[in-house]
């Protein structure tokens, strides 16, 4: 049985008291040109200049009632308790990642080069495996709907992770691109790229590190600071079927909808479109895969964008950008493909990550807080109905989940979320959060 990394448990009242300090913050980012073994921040600053502009020309979303209006009503607008602060006693200089199996209600969290599961319910570490060290820090993490395990790496590979039925244990199932995958496209010259002069890699590779992955149905899609999306094979062979030269700049994240449309958010300030073309007529191994083709081009943002979250049916996105905003995005069948229907506002320094469950919005900021938001009814504004302290470092990861509770024990009818919250300095807080669901009925 392997070493368990201690962890520290901090009560939620003496976190709170503490004082945090002002620290100004970077997240690495690169282009094509910078090495993929660097760990220095390059293209993408999240800094207090950078989150000025709030896009004045696009109207609020949100209620025109303070949060503070809400503390006489009855019930409350949502509840919001801190479980947990889990941070490593190893010293740590990466941010959280995190990832949630809502099935087998475990919580994955990535800091530098360790992997660490909690149990969603207990809150009590389960597993922590190394890795791959030599790798570089974790990015991303992102599990398949089979169970796989994925993590971005600094080193521009992406690790695939499978759980043991028997063991209830992690290992390495492979690493992308595969061996097999190299080797077959290794001596024709067509499968080489130019990244920079002097310096050419295959087209199936990276060329920096992994930002982000998602996985939907039987395939797998990563973005890179290389300004590249690449599209995999999610089971069987986990070949490379496709590379696309997505953006200007460094991509930052991705989200796949459930009719397979790609968006990619990119440090550009642009929000890209991408779509699923049938594959072309051929025999055997020249019948072509499944393309995707550039189907529009958001450009709303002002500064880098950081995060990106679809509802559950892919009707409305939400993006978060250093801007300090946050966009929502609605299907229109006269606009192209997407139009912006205003902003949500409140953070005071850029955004850095989303979660949506349902009509719930989770938003993470750089200025240390979590958000939590709620579309009112059809055709009305949002809410926000709380707001989450307690991290001393921007908030970099966040995961959600709905947590089914007995309605007998239930004093009144309310939804229940668990809410991982990740920072920069590596901490990782698990929150309970309540919303009454009379509150929900009476704003429809």
């Amino acid at each position: 049985m392997p070493p368990c990394i201690p962890f520290s448990f901090r009560s939620t009242a003496e976190h709170d008291t503490a004082t945090p300090q002002p620290r100004s913050l970077r997240l690495a980012a690169s282009t094509a040109s910078s090495a993929s073994s660097s760990d220095a921040p390059a293209a993408v600053v999240f800094d207090d200049a950078a989150s000025i502009v709030t896009l004045p020309s696009l109207p609020s979303l949100q209620s025109s009632v303070p949060i503070s209006g809400y503390l006489n009503t009855t019930p409350p607008p949502a509840f919001h308790f801190c479980l947990a602060s889990l941070k490593s006693l190893r010293p740590t200089s990466s941010a959280a990642a995190l990832a949630v199996s809502a099935a087998a209600s475990l919580l994955y969290s990535a800091s530098d080069s360790e992997i660490t599961v909690f149990d969603l319910v207990t809150v009590r570490q389960v597993e922590t495996f190394d890795a791959v060290p030599s790798a570089g820090s974790v990015k991303f993490v992102a599990l398949s709907s089979a169970g796989k395990l994925f993590t971005a790496h600094q080193d521009g590979r992406i690790r695939v992770w499978r759980r043991s039925a028997r063991s209830g244990r992690h290992r390495l199932n492979a690493t992308l691109p595969t061996a097999v995958d190299r080797l077959l496209r290794f001596p024709l010259p067509g499968n080489y790229v130019a990244i920079r002069r002097h310096k050419k890699l295959m087209w199936i590779e990276h060329a920096d590190a992994v930002s982000a992955v998602a996985a939907r149905g039987d395939l797998l899609y990563s973005v890179s600071w290389d300004k590249t999306l690449k599209v995999w094979r999610a089971a069987g062979d986990l070949r490379c079927l496709e590379s696309v030269p997505a953006h200007e700049d460094a991509v930052n994240a991705v989200a796949v909808a459930g009719d397979g449309t790609v968006y990619t958010g990119s440090a550009d300030g642009k929000i890209r479109v991408w779509a699923r073309s049938p594959p072309e007529e051929g025999r055997g191994r020249r019948r072509r895969h499944t393309q995707h083709g550039l189907v529009a081009t958001l450009k709303r943002h002002r500064s880098a964008v950081n995060a990106l979250a679809l509802s559950g049916d892919g009707a409305v996105l939400y993006s978060g950008a250093c801007d300090r905003s946050i966009l929502v995005w609605e299907r229109e069948e006269s606009a192209d493909h997407m139009a912006v229907a205003g902003a949500l506002r409140g953070h005071q320094k850029a955004i850095l990550c989303l979660a949506c469950v349902g009509d719930v919005l989770f938003s993470g900021s750089s200025d240390r807080t979590v958000r939590i938001w709620r579309k009112e009814g059809e055709g009305k504004g949002y809410s926000c109905l709380g707001v989450m302290e307690g991290h001393s470092t921007g908030v970099r990861s966040l995961v959600a989940v709905p947590v089914p509770a007995p309605a007998e024990l239930q004093p009144e009818p309310e939804e229940e979320y668990r809410v991982g919250s990740g920072s920069l300095d590596g901490e990782v807080r698990v929150w309970r959060v309540r919303i009454p669901t009379t509150q929900r009925s009476d704003s429809k």
